[in-house]
């Protein structure tokens, strides 16, 4: 399945520790097929979440090949990898790298590598770890469809 992924910054005003309010920016990761339905689907996600007012203070394409996620308690932070994939050009002989950014959620750098590398294990393409750096990513919403809606069309050869 195709992911197309945007980052939904969420503006709205937090407690902190303190008891002071303080407006806060947060990131999310959200998969929809277009801004506005990206838009929607966050501000759904959001809602129940947060209990004052909130704004949707931008919304901006992601570009992650792949994520993984993490059912450890303690694993809660994303970072982003970036890998490249090496190729030999038959032409030229040279060694020839394509980047790809991967997104992974750990408790800390070690264990971001450590479920990189666990999650590439079937990977046919060897690999190199260019970067690994935390994002300030709050959550991420992949699309699940209702298990009531059916297709639209359904599968029907063509005679």
């Amino acid at each position: 399945m195709m992911h197309n992924w945007f980052t939904c910054k969420i503006r709205y005003e937090k407690i902190a520790e303190n008891g002071m309010t303080k407006k806060v920016t947060e990131p999310y990761l959200v998969d929809a097929l277009s801004f506005t339905e990206a838009e929607s689907r966050i501000t759904e996600e959001i809602t129940p979440l947060i209990g004052g007012e909130f704004t949707v203070a931008g919304v901006a394409r992601a570009n992650y090949s792949e994520i993984f996620p993490s059912d450890e308690a303690d694993a809660d932070r994303w970072y982003k990898c970036k890998l490249w994939f090496l190729t030999l050009d038959e032409k030229t002989g040279f060694e020839k790298r394509t980047a790809t950014n991967i997104l992974v959620q750990a408790a800390d750098l070690r264990d971001a590598v450590r479920k990189l590398d666990e999650g590439m294990q079937d990977s046919l393409a060897d690999y190199v770890i260019a970067s690994v750096s935390e994002t300030a990513i709050m959550d991420i919403y992949p699309y699940t469809a209702d298990p009531d809606v059916k297709p639209e069309f359904e599968n029907t050869a063509i005679r």
